[in-house]
């Protein structure tokens, strides 16, 4: 069934790329991406492609606007050269803040990126813990949103709750937005749920934090986030709790970017340990500092969803059992 699969990879993470090819056991793509001395770019496609079923890995990893340009092109050379059907598999999906129209003559980038995707040539995507559910309804495509919560859970399950009693945790969410979105997270472990109470005054990643709705005196507070930026929303947070009597913070994202100084002022908060995936490139941000960073491996999950699409079965068995009751 695999030989009319392949499996490219961008440059922004062929460590990621080649975890799920090798798990799918299909063959990954040989291309390059030469950048001339005007900057501009060009993909060469060194594999036969024609009437085969192709899969892109390209996140949003620094140079963000390079990679997303490389994607597209990446995307057009695939259709040119007569692939059957193009898959654009995005982990970190592109300008993904940018969702709504929340300010007067603003882009919603978020909605131009899914319809720079879709004109480039590709025929569906694949992405992971979209920051915004809506993303999802941007495109005109099929489009399947992973969710890395049933990695987390083994690891909760297998490592955490067996230093510490489970009964001495509490899920803390960054906002009430992120409550909302999380829900699966209290659903599946049973754990009591703190919430931030928290506004922004601008665009700084600094917002204010006016009080922690919940009980985490004398607890293990555990974080929940979809991504962390800059750490500046983080290290609020986690002080915080310091203030409101957690013994123990923790956090866990699915997106660490890692932007800036982020990871030296994070060894700097009160939290003791960080658990991340890998969809972007974060091991040579963390080197050195893997007593506190614990990274988990994505390719598990990409590389079941790209099989049960190659093969046009559902990816329900993918997802959480709460959300799949929901279904």
């Amino acid at each position: 069934m695999q030989e009319d699969m392949i499996v490219f990879s961008g440059t922004s993470h062929p460590g990621l790329a080649k975890a799920i090819a090798k798990r799918i056991g299909c063959p990954m793509g040989s291309s390059e991406c030469l950048k001339f001395s005007n900057e501009n770019l060009m993909v060469r496609i060194a594999d036969n492609v024609r009437q085969r079923d192709v899969f892109v890995v390209q996140t949003s990893s620094t140079p963000v606007n390079q990679t997303l340009v490389e994607l597209l092109i990446f995307l057009d050379a695939l259709k040119y050269a007569s692939a059957a059907r193009v898959t654009a598999v995005l982990p970190y999906f592109p300008y993904c803040r940018s969702d709504k129209k929340d300010e007067p003559r603003i882009s919603v980038t978020a909605r131009l990126i899914a319809d720079l995707v879709q004109t480039a040539g590709a025929d569906r995507v694949l992405t992971m813990d979209l920051h915004s559910p809506q993303i999802q309804g941007f495109f005109r495509i099929p489009t399947d949103q992973l969710l890395a919560a049933p990695l987390f859970f083994d690891y909760f399950n297998e490592v955490l709750f067996k230093e510490e009693s489970k009964d001495d945790f509490v899920l803390v969410m960054g906002d009430h937005g992120a409550a909302k979105q999380f829900d699966y997270y209290y659903d599946e472990l049973d754990l009591p749920v703190a919430i931030m109470d928290k506004f922004r005054v601008d665009h700084t990643e600094k917002p204010v934090i006016r009080q922690v709705i919940g009980d985490v005196k004398g607890k293990a507070a555990l974080i929940i986030d979809d991504e962390i930026a800059s750490g500046g929303t983080l290290i609020e947070a986690a002080v915080k709790l310091e203030e409101c009597g957690a013994k123990r913070i923790l956090a866990a994202a699915v997106h660490p970017i890692f932007s800036g100084n982020a990871v030296e002022n994070l060894l700097k908060s009160p939290i003791e340990r960080f658990i991340i995936g890998d969809t972007v490139p974060v091991r040579p941000k963390i080197k050195g500092h893997e007593d506190r960073f614990h990274l988990l491996d994505m390719s598990p999950l990409f590389a079941r969803a790209i099989e049960c699409i190659h093969e046009g079965d559902s990816l329900s068995d993918l997802f959480p059992s709460s959300v799949k009751r929901r279904a």
